[in-house]
């Protein structure tokens, strides 16, 4: 076995723990502490496949913003972690059958014949030369280009939802009016009373 081998078996090894410890530990915040580990490990994994640019975004975007956010947000909401934990057992075979159905679809999407430079044949020289963000960013806006513009359309459709639903009016929470604040006058609010001094004792 290679040096190459044994990272890459030992970096798969770590992350299918750190994924199988995600959905079974009852720990929102260790959960959350697991997928991280389980996002680093995919991107070693990426780095060893030379996909350098992939294993970057995918340790900013979700090891830096997504799951920091998370974090947060689990820290400061009162989980109910018995309320969690309910029906797990019942759901858990529909769910082993979605994430067989899931290693297939992913076999299928990145098997050889989806990439031609991997396929048998072609000169090593060439597939290191070869810029895998040149590559990613090439099909990304010629053949993908109008799947890229409507998922970029549903993310703004999201964010503009989310702050619609964060802007909504509820009777319990007090609102500010700018426009009466502004039109507010020094009378209105503050009332001078002059009242005599009263001796000394």
């Amino acid at each position: 076995m290679t040096f190459q081998a044994g990272v890459f078996y030992f970096f798969s090894a770590v992350l299918l723990w750190s994924a199988a410890m995600v959905v079974t530990i009852r720990n929102p915040v260790k959960a959350a502490l697991f997928l991280v580990l389980a996002f680093v490990s995919a991107a070693s994994l990426w780095m060893l496949a030379e996909a350098e640019f992939l294993a970057i975004v995918l340790v900013l975007v979700y090891v830096g913003a997504v799951m920091v956010l998370f974090l947060f947000v689990v820290m400061m909401i009162d989980v109910n972690l018995a309320v969690l934990r309910q029906g797990f057992g019942e759901y858990l075979p529909i769910g082993g059958l979605v994430a067989v159905l899931m290693v297939i679809e992913i076999a299928l999407a990145v098997g050889p014949r989806q990439f031609p430079a991997m396929r048998a044949g072609v000169s090593p020289a060439i597939v290191h030369h070869l810029s895998n963000t040149r590559e990613l960013g090439t099909l990304l806006y010629t053949t993908y280009v109008y799947p890229f513009e409507v998922a970029a359309v549903i993310l703004l459709v999201a964010i503009i939802a989310a702050i619609a639903l964060t802007m909504r009016r509820r009777p319990d929470t007090k609102y500010q009016d700018p426009a009466r604040q502004v039109e507010v006058r020094a009378q209105d609010r503050m009332r001078l009373v002059k009242m005599p001094a009263e001796p000394k004792a």
